[in-house]
């Protein structure tokens, strides 16, 4: 029953068969297992069918309920806004990458200097979440490309990373969503992706292992076929990040 009275059984039209299918012990394998079903995002057809506002409106609701399940008193002023919260941070900002409407617009330049080797942006903040708890991905990522004629702003490199890391996600796929990006974006097949992060699922939850990182590699064109491109590559990223 809910605080209200209410039944909590939200069970229909078979709604919840695939948990019921999976015992506890299952599921948390399977979370703790990191285990990935495609390298793309699993998505509902309808899944932009409603309007920010209305996605909103319905998290915040079922939100209080979780908060009401929990126990938790919602009449505190301390706590009284928090659904609300929590359903515009969920829309707008740490779940925005889900919608393709708020992919980068990535411009690109003709490569006028002729720069011919690879160009790589490292350090890049990554703040995402995993899909089997979620809790927070921290890390950073680092990135390169080598020029087939055309060259991007250095901040779209950046955003490209910061879109898809803002889902639910699996750092694997992760990884390879960000390079599959880069590599269409920038027409080129020498694409290079190295994520570094640490899991709060790992740290907070489980094993409770708050010193562990994991790393996460695609190499595509150069980068995969040929080792001098690829230590290059790793040399660059291992020397010290440059301070203003």
């Amino acid at each position: 029953m809910k605080p209200n009275g209410t039944s909590l059984n939200t069970r229909s039209n078979g709604h919840h068969l695939a948990y019921d299918l999976l015992n506890d012990v299952s599921v948390d394998e399977m979370g703790d297992d990191h285990v990935a079903s495609s390298s793309e995002t699993p998505m509902r057809e309808d899944a932009f069918e409603l309007s920010d506002d209305t996605k909103i409106e319905l998290i915040e609701g079922h939100f209080r309920e979780i908060m009401n399940i929990l126990g938790l008193d919602l009449t505190d002023d301390s706590l009284k806004g928090t659904p609300r919260r929590v359903a515009k941070m969920y829309v707008k900002e740490i779940f925005s990458g889900l919608n393709p409407a708020k992919k980068p617009i990535a411009t690109l330049f003709e490569n006028k200097y002729q720069y011919s080797e690879m160009l790589v942006e490292k350090g890049i903040t990554v703040h995402s979440q995993c899909e089997h708890h979620f809790v927070p991905i921290i890390g950073r990522a680092h990135v390169a490309y080598i020029s087939s004629g055309k060259v991007i702003g250095l901040s779209k490199l950046n955003r490209i990373v910061q879109y898809f890391a803002k889902r639910p996600q699996v750092q694997e796929r992760l990884t390879v969503q960000i390079a599959n990006e880069l590599k269409a974006v920038l027409q080129t097949e020498d694409v290079a992706v190295i994520i570094d992060a640490r899991h709060l699922c790992v740290s907070m939850r489980g094993v409770q292992d708050a010193n562990s990182s994991t790393v996460t590699v695609h190499y595509c064109g150069k980068f995969k076929d040929d080792e001098a491109t690829r230590q290059e590559f790793l040399r660059h990223v291992s020397e010290p990040t440059a301070t203003l």
